[in-house]
C-alpha cells in the first residue's frame, strides 16, 4: 500500500542528501575516503569486451562522475586482481583452462557465483588484460588476491602476449571476434607446495616471490597487498 512506502521513506530520509557536498566536506576535514568499484574493468560498457559487458562504466574515473568528486582529489588508485584469471558467463577468454588446472583453480578458489552457484570460468593470469586495465584506470598499486590458491601446482603460467593472425601482439584487440582468435603466449614458472598461511614477504617460498616480482615488473607498478588466505587478516602488506 501507499502507506507502506511512506513508512519506507521516513526510514530512508536521514540517509538521503547531497553526496558531492558530503564527500567534499569530509575531504576538507582531512578524513579518509575509500571508493570501491563494483565490477571488473573489462565489463565496462565502453572499454570492455562488448557485448559481454554490464550497463555502466566500471573504470576508476567513473567513480568521480557518479559521486560528484573531483578527479584531482583522488590520491591513490589501487587495482585488485586475482593471481589467476576468471570470467563469468560468455565472452572471449584467451587463457581459459578447461582441463585439470582450470578445475583445480575453480574448486580450490571456490569459484562459483555467490547467488547463482554458477561455476566461473578459470584460466592462467592474463597480464595483457591486466596491463590494459592498469592503463585504463591509472592504477598505481596492485592488490593481488588468492595467491594461496596456486599452492600445489607444479607449474604456473602467465600470459604475456597473444599470437594473432601469425603475429605476436602485446595488447588486447578492440574487436570481440579478434580477441576470440588470440592464442596466449606464456611464461612458465615453478610452483610451490609450502602453505602460505601465516607467512610474511620474507617467509614466502622463493618461487612465489619470483612469480610476484615478475607480475610487478611486467605491469610497472608495485604490488602493495597480497592475500594468502580467505581470512581478513591473511594478507601481506
Amino acid at each position: 500500500t501507499a502507506q507502506t512506502y511512506f513508512e519506507y521513506a521516513e526510514k530512508l530520509a536521514p540517509f538521503i542528501g547531497d553526496v558531492a557536498r558530503f564527500l567534499w566536506r569530509a575531504k576538507e576535514e582531512g578524513k579518509n575516503i575509500l571508493f570501491e568499484g563494483a565490477q571488473g574493468t573489462h565489463l565496462d560498457m565502453d572499454h570492455g569486451t562488448y557485448p559481454y559487458v554490464t550497463s555502466s562504466n566500471t573504470v576508476a574515473s567513473s567513480i568521480c562522475a557518479g559521486a560528484g568528486f573531483p578527479i584531482n582529489a583522488i590520491d591513490t588508485i589501487i587495482g585488485v586482481c586475482k593471481a589467476y584469471t576468471t570470467r563469468v558467463g560468455g565472452g572471449p577468454f584467451p587463457t581459459e583452462l578447461t582441463d585439470f588446472p582450470g578445475e583445480y583453480l575453480r574448486e580450490k578458489g571456490k569459484e562459483f557465483g555467490a547467488t547463482t552457484g554458477r561455476p566461473r570460468r578459470c584460466g592462467w593470469l592474463d597480464l595483457v588484460v591486466v596491463k590494459q586495465a592498469v592503463r585504463l584506470n591509472g592504477v598505481q598499486k596492485l592488490a593481488l588476491t588468492k595467491l594461496d590458491v596456486l599452492t600445489g601446482l607444479e607449474e604456473i603460467k602467465v600470459c604475456i602476449g597473444y599470437n594473432y593472425q601469425g603475429k605476436t601482439i602485446d595488447y588486447v584487440p578492440t574487436s570481440f571476434s579478434a580477441i576470440a582468435e588470440c592464442r596466449p603466449v606464456y611464461n612458465s614458472f615453478s610452483g610451490w607446495k609450502e602453505t602460505l598461511k601465516g607467512k610474511s614477504w620474507e617467509g614466502l617460498p622463493h618461487t612465489a616471490k619470483v612469480y610476484l616480482e615478475f607480475i610487478s615488473d611486467f605491469l610497472g607498478i608495485p604490488i602493495s597487498i597480497v592475500s594468502i588466505g580467505s581470512g581478513r587478516e591473511e594478507v601481506i602488506q
